[in-house]
């Protein structure tokens, strides 16, 4: 497939000056971009077709984590924000078993592409992870299946919606909870969210979605999938700096394997 293929270049003129420029500002204002539609049906159905049949190579995992993506802090005590558990459950395909040919690398790998994230992410280059494993991932959410609230280490988050969930697994977030180049970890706000007394914004997101967005100081989740139709969801992972691989830890964590 070519770019034309994949992405509906009418609505979204990717390779324009203006439509980058509105679409930075949008991002920069609000911390979150959708682009619905922005891959075609076609497209998207060879992306879910993959999945599918590389399914049986899902590595899952179970874990409990806090928000922060930390160890527990002991000299705290357990209802402390800082070490309150969250679940999350998932399954993943990682990049080495995508097809070459899958409209999801061609789409990745496409500088026409990658100049317009550059451009909307503030970000000079982008550049793939160095290890086999990471630049892109296909998640699975069964029934039941989430994604616990947390906050992200990374400065953005590209993702595309492969087959939304009957029922459930909205993305779901807060906005501005701590500041974490300052050290403000909002432990008061962290708890209001976790108690759910603090109002949450919601994307909702057909196949063919497009999303960037913002999770490093905005706390955010994947709530449970409710229905018997899996979701499933890419996440496009990219560098400012060429040579990077996640750390073997991760990928252990994430994977279950190195390579």
């Amino acid at each position: 497939m070519e770019l034309h293929d994949i992405i509906d270049l009418k609505t979204y003129p990717i390779a324009d000056a203006g439509f980058r420029t509105a679409s930075k500002e949008e991002f920069d204002r609000t911390g979150v971009f959708v682009m619905p539609g922005f891959v075609r049906p076609a497209a998207i159905e060879a992306v879910r077709d993959e999945g599918l049949a590389n399914k049986g190579k899902v590595f899952k995992s179970t874990k409990q984590h806090n928000v922060y993506l930390t160890h527990q802090d002991e000299d705290l005590p357990d209802e402390h924000a800082r070490n309150r558990l969250v679940t999350s459950s998932k399954g993943c395909i990682t990049d080495d078993l995508m097809p070459q040919n899958s409209p999801l690398r061609t789409l990745y790998n496409d500088p026409v592409f990658r100049d317009f994230l550059c451009e909307v992410l503030g970000e000079k280059e982008m550049h793939e992870y160095a290890d086999p494993l990471s630049s892109i991932n296909l998640h699975f959410a069964e029934k039941g299946e989430e994604l616990g609230w947390h906050f992200d280490n990374s400065s953005f988050a590209i993702t595309l919606m492969v087959q939304p969930p009957e029922k459930g697994g909205t993305f779901e977030y807060v906005n501005a909870v701590r500041d974490a180049d300052s050290g403000e970890m909002g432990f008061d706000k962290v708890d209001m969210v976790l108690d759910g007394v603090t109002p949450v914004e919601t994307v909702e997101a057909d196949a063919g979605t497009l999303v960037f967005f913002r999770g490093r100081n905005s706390i955010h989740r994947v709530a449970p999938n409710e229905g018997d139709l899996t979701r499933i969801l890419a996440v496009l992972a990219y560098n400012s700096e060429p040579g990077v691989e996640l750390s073997e830890a991760a990928r252990m964590t994430f994977y279950g394997r190195l390579s």
